[in-house]
């Protein structure tokens, strides 16, 4: 009988073979798993939002066309920050990390990066961040460093408030607003839609996502929506993807989407509906599953956008 292990230094919740584990040379490991480049979820997610807008300021001015540019810049951005945004999220933690079973084999608790350079990482990341914010308008820069404020405060809110998701939200779904301001250079009511949607959705796929942590963060006193909503999990994260799909409907009609946009958003709907019908938050595996299914999700939406844009 074969025997798999784990790799050497290879953080709990990463999925077996993942590329860091298998191909990253070992200096780099550590930081690799410090920002998570081991769970590409985590970047897709906070890239979605941008795609979609990029996609929405193509339906308000379909002559101007797709900006593939800056969606690819924003891509670059998005794995940047999500990387910065998580090595200073388990500096903050760190101490917590080391009491969770999930985490306490991540890269600062477990010993194998220190703080001081941990730090020095979080730099580096956030310079690549910011060399790619500045190749946009100077509304677009304005707003990306105003989002700073969210991802700095976002690591003690669940310490002081049952809605760490909700600060999750605000800081995840800003990309909704770089997008279309990378393009319009103006903030209007469409990608404001787009942003309040978006907020929605990550309240409800983190909640998901708070569910493998639930017993280690009772115990401890760290605070979750998984924890305040309890048995009503289900029926709050159907509230929360509901409201979710009304706010980037209306973002869309906003800006004259029509048939082509309605047909391929019934993917949309039929993935987050997936989700919370088969949501089983005490069968190992079910919550991390339907939480990653959300990048098809973020696909689908910019699709159905990319689409009316074309049409």
């Amino acid at each position: 009988m074969q025997i798999h292990q784990q790799p050497a230094g290879a953080v709990a919740d990463a999925q077996r073979g993942n590329w860091v584990d298998r191909h990253a040379p070992g200096w780099l490991k550590p930081y690799a798993r410090l920002a998570r480049w081991d769970r590409p979820i985590g970047f897709w997610l906070l890239f979605w939002p941008c795609g979609v807008s990029l996609a929405l300021a193509a339906v308000k001015n379909p002559a101007n066309g797709f900006d593939w540019r800056a969606l690819v810049l924003c891509l670059i951005g998005a794995i940047a920050m999500r990387g910065a945004g998580c090595t200073f999220n388990d500096i903050v933690d760190r101490d917590i990390d080391e009491k969770v079973e999930r985490t306490r084999s991540r890269p600062i608790p477990s010993g194998q990066v220190r703080v001081g350079t941990a730090v020095l990482f979080l730099v580096a990341q956030a310079l690549v961040g910011l060399i790619v914010l500045l190749q946009f308008n100077w509304l677009t820069v304005a707003l990306g460093v105003a989002s700073l404020a969210l991802v700095a405060i976002y690591p003690f809110m669940k310490r002081v408030t049952w809605w760490p998701q909700l600060f999750l939200g605000l800081a995840f779904s800003w990309g909704a607003l770089i997008g279309w301001t990378a393009e319009t250079v103006a903030i209007s009511p469409p990608p404001i839609l787009l942003y309040v949607g978006s907020i929605l959705w990550t309240i409800g796929y983190d909640t998901i996502y708070a569910l493998q942590d639930i017993e280690d963060d009772a115990l401890i006193g760290v605070k979750s929506t998984a924890r305040l909503f309890g048995r009503r999990t289900r029926l709050m994260v159907a509230l929360f993807y509901a409201g979710a799909v009304v706010f980037w409907a209306a973002a869309a009609f906003l800006v004259g989407a029509g048939i082509a946009f309605v047909f391929v958003m019934a993917a949309v709907v039929a993935g987050l509906a997936w989700q919370v019908i088969t949501l089983d938050g005490k069968a190992p595996g079910n919550p991390l599953v339907r939480f990653k299914a959300n990048h098809w999700v973020g696909l689908a939406l910019t699709l159905a956008l990319l689409v009316e844009a074309w049409m």
